[in-house]
């Protein structure tokens, strides 16, 4: 928020030093003066009122695409899926801070409620959770947690493009597990998630929505430390499974340097008129070590969004 509009609040409202006035209760204090504050508003709101918001607010206007295709793309999507991962069902809020607490996300991008909740921004976040709540007793943290859900997410940046909106679907996959030595487990699940997301690339063509000339960009974020391990254990395998795809590293992409960490991918495709777009996006973070106080801790999470691979292909 803005110094200066706080400052007018202050001075508005006759308290000094409003914010933190305000910052200093309670939470359930809070949320109760937020729930009381909320109640007024929508007492004020009129039935033509209403109308004028539905039509104006991007953030409750509905997707461009027919549902009855989702399912059809989650459906495959789910016969698709390695062995081992369960899908799972998330609630529409997370617990306020999921992502700004483990990544780095400004809280100011996120839509907050007033029950000390948010509504979920990054579903991979919350898998995190997920994953750190089963592998909380150190005696469970012998097998890997598998994960993968499909969720729609809400952020407030105003985003522009065709494909571009304010709340949309994503795949996602979660695997947490042990440090393996070398960057093993890491580059192991860096390349089964790929390897997914090429696979229903490629299945989409059964659905009527053919993709071609998949791309899929793998950045070693050491600068070079990992290059030798990534190229035996994700490109060349990747390259020798999926002969139609380009597969290569891009050491130009500075986008999820300080948030992934030791690598990270982004998968490609052509749709049509529509050329060349981005579908999918991962590699490993530390979240589960944090959540854990357990250096040992790995996680490698990645998501495709579902809008991007289901509209119909425009220019």
């Amino acid at each position: 928020m803005p110094d200066g509009l706080i400052e007018r609040l202050a001075r508005e409202t006759g308290v000094p030093n409003l914010l933190d006035a305000l910052a200093r209760l309670a939470p359930t204090d809070l949320q109760s003066l937020l729930i009381a504050v909320h109640e007024r508003h929508a007492a004020a709101v009129t039935p033509r009122r209403l109308v004028a918001q539905y039509a104006a607010n991007r953030f409750v206007r509905p997707s461009p695409v027919d549902p009855r295709r989702f399912g059809e793309a989650e459906r495959l999507a789910w016969s698709l899926l390695p062995a081992g991962y369960a899908p799972m069902e998330l609630s529409p809020l997370a617990p306020l801070g999921a992502c700004s607490a483990l990544a780095t996300v400004s809280q100011n991008k996120i839509v907050a409620t007033d029950r000390s909740t948010e509504v979920v921004s990054d579903c991979t976040n919350v898998l995190a959770l997920e994953c750190a709540a089963r592998r909380r007793d150190p005696g469970s943290r012998r097998e890997p947690v598998l994960l993968a859900t499909s969720h729609r997410l809400v952020r407030t940046p105003l985003y522009h493009g065709a494909r571009s909106f304010a709340h949309f679907r994503v795949l996602a996959l979660c695997t947490a597990g042990r440090d393996a030595g070398a960057f093993r487990f890491e580059a192991d699940r860096l390349r089964e998630h790929v390897e997914f997301y090429l696979r229903l690339v490629g299945a989409m063509a059964s659905l009527g929505k053919p993709f071609t000339a998949p791309h899929v960009a793998i950045t070693d974020v050491t600068d070079g430390a990992l290059t030798s391990t990534l190229t035996d254990r994700v490109l060349e395998p990747l390259a020798a499974r999926f002969p139609e795809a380009r597969i290569a590293f891009d050491p130009t992409r500075t986008a999820g340097r300080g948030y992934y960490e030791g690598a990270c991918f982004k998968v490609y495709a052509t749709d049509g008129a529509a050329g060349e777009i981005e579908l999918a996006d991962g590699g490993p973070v530390p979240w589960t070590r944090r959540l854990l106080s357990d250096d040992k801790e790995r996680l490698v999470i990645s998501g495709l969004g579902m809008e991007r691979l289901c509209v119909d292909a425009s220019p």
